[in-house]
């Protein structure tokens, strides 16, 4: 049996592994097959404290599982496929093994909502990002577009006119669905343009320069235009990493992992951090930070079942 396992290989995984790792609880991660989460497809990091010249998003989580397993963290590139919580006995299916844990850290994080439509894959991080407050500052004095009409689209885009010359946010619908305020604060932006009623067809680009535009859809006549930019951000919401956990631990009408402030479960010895449970800050330093707080509770837990024992 082991004594922790955390699940998930981002900046709340790998931080949780390396404070696990020096309290001399030898933690398994399982990251899955692709390491780093949403920084995995971060071009550039300038905003993490301790990098003033910035880095690359996998650059930096590679710096993190080094440190990890300095200390004794194991690795393990397994995507797991099916959990069972039990107090004291937690159960932990992947594509290739089984394994017991006394305690458990989720830290799968959560998966921003696609367009899925032509140009996206091609171009994400070359030009799309589903990030404003990571990516916007390489925007500046430039042309970029925000899809979306709700507050996160709105917060996106008036924090990307701080950089951006114009902002062209493009909504399928012909009114927004943020907030009173949020709302009054967009439309009095002069630098905020608004596309109604119109989807994206398709992102165009090129090798050279990335993201040029896009090819929109007016909904309501068919008709279609193309609006150049030199960026693409997508505000549609995200989708938390929590399938497998339904049914296993309390999780919040978005479908969110609850946990208290001291990143514990409903269930006892398991502990989240990380996106995961975070639908507000959603930043790489804030993961850390309850991953950080996960792998602590999971060790004063474990110390706690020793002495029950005892």
């Amino acid at each position: 049996m082991e004594h922790v396992i955390i699940l998930g290989g981002g900046p709340a995984g790998f931080t949780a592994a390396l404070y696990a790792a020096r309290a001399n609880l030898a933690p398994l991660v399982l990251t899955g097959r692709v390491l780093g989460g949403q920084l995995s497809l971060t071009s550039e990091i300038e905003n993490y404290p301790g990098f003033p010249e910035g880095l690359g998003g996998m650059e930096l989580m590679e710096k993190f599982q080094q440190q990890a397993e300095r200390f004794g963290a194991v690795i393990k590139y397994e995507e797991v496929t099916a959990v069972r919580f039990r107090p004291g006995e937690h159960h932990i299916t992947t594509d290739s093994a089984e394994y017991t844990a006394k305690a458990v850290v989720i830290c799968t994080g959560s998966s921003p909502r696609l367009l899925n439509v032509p140009g996206e894959e091609r171009f994400f991080g070359r030009g799309i990002s589903t990030c404003a407050t990571c990516d916007g500052a390489f925007y500046k004095g430039r042309n970029v577009i925000v899809i979306g009409g709700g507050d996160s689209a709105m917060e996106e885009g008036t924090f990307l006119t701080r950089f951006a010359t114009k902002v062209h946010v493009v909504h399928r619908r012909d009114q927004l669905r943020a907030s009173p305020i949020m709302q009054d604060r967009a439309f009095a932006n002069p630098k905020l343009a608004f596309v109604w009623d119109s989807v994206v067809e398709e992102v165009l680009g090129d090798d050279t320069h990335g993201v040029t535009g896009a090819r929109l859809r007016n909904l309501k006549t068919n008709a279609q235009s193309v609006l150049d930019a030199d960026g693409l951000f997508i505000a549609i919401g995200h989708v938390p990493n929590t399938q497998l956990f339904k049914g296993q631990v309390d999780l919040d009408e978005q479908g969110y992992i609850v946990t208290d402030r001291r990143q514990r479960t409903n269930i006892p010895g398991v502990f989240a951090g990380g996106d995961v449970q975070d639908h507000v800050y959603r930043q790489a330093i804030t993961a850390a930070g309850t991953g950080c707080a996960a792998a602590i509770e999971a060790e004063r837990y474990l110390a706690e079942l020793e002495h029950g024992k005892g």
